[in-house]
């Protein structure tokens, strides 16, 4: 059973904990990490969510998952890395992008509240290197950044990035750190 911090809508721990299942069905606040990585050519790495996951199974989207009880985020979203895609990211080679709150709808009453950390990090892995959670991921692939615009211009409902409000900024984000490597 996965254990999770509860913090408040200001996004601070409240000292209290409990299981992933009692915190999604009573709509209790917590945190998630993700992890945009890219490689030195500037493509940027998806993986295809596992068949058997609840949530956007077979759908494309970045690493990353729920924060422990105990853990940072950065330390988090090293361990879902390295779960995932069976990498090691170093601390020193991940930066943090931005944090924002979600409020989405849960089941048929509840709502699905958390802080999203996203992080991005530059590796030089191969795709053939990584080695999958075939329970939570089924395959990865690197992608241009002007593949994913025609994937969000295009609605590609196989990629679970297409319904992000956000999406455009992100795009943009990542372009920025492109640019940095070139």
């Amino acid at each position: 059973m996965e254990i999770l911090d509860i913090v408040d809508e200001r996004n601070e721990l409240t000292g209290k904990t409990a299981s992933r299942e009692e915190i999604h069905n009573n709509g209790l606040w917590h945190r998630k990490a993700t992890c945009w990585i890219m490689n030195e050519k500037g493509e940027i790495l998806l993986q295809k969510i596992a068949k058997q996951k609840k949530n956007n199974a077979g759908k494309w989207t970045r690493i990353g998952g729920h924060i422990k009880a105990g853990e940072t985020p950065l330390d988090g979203v090293i361990r879902e890395v390295r779960e995932e895609i069976g990498i090691e990211l170093k601390k020193e080679n991940i930066r943090l992008l931005y944090i924002r709150a979600f409020e989405k709808p849960y089941k048929e009453t509840g709502l699905h509240r958390y802080w999203s950390y996203n992080y991005f990090a530059l590796v030089n892995y191969k795709i053939e290197e990584y080695v999958l959670q075939k329970e939570e991921v089924s395959e990865v692939k690197y992608m241009k950044i002007e593949e994913m615009e025609k994937i969000v211009e295009t609605n590609n409902q196989d990629y679970a990035f297409v319904k992000w409000e956000n999406i455009n900024d992100v795009i943009a984000e990542l372009k920025r750190q492109r640019a940095k490597i070139k």
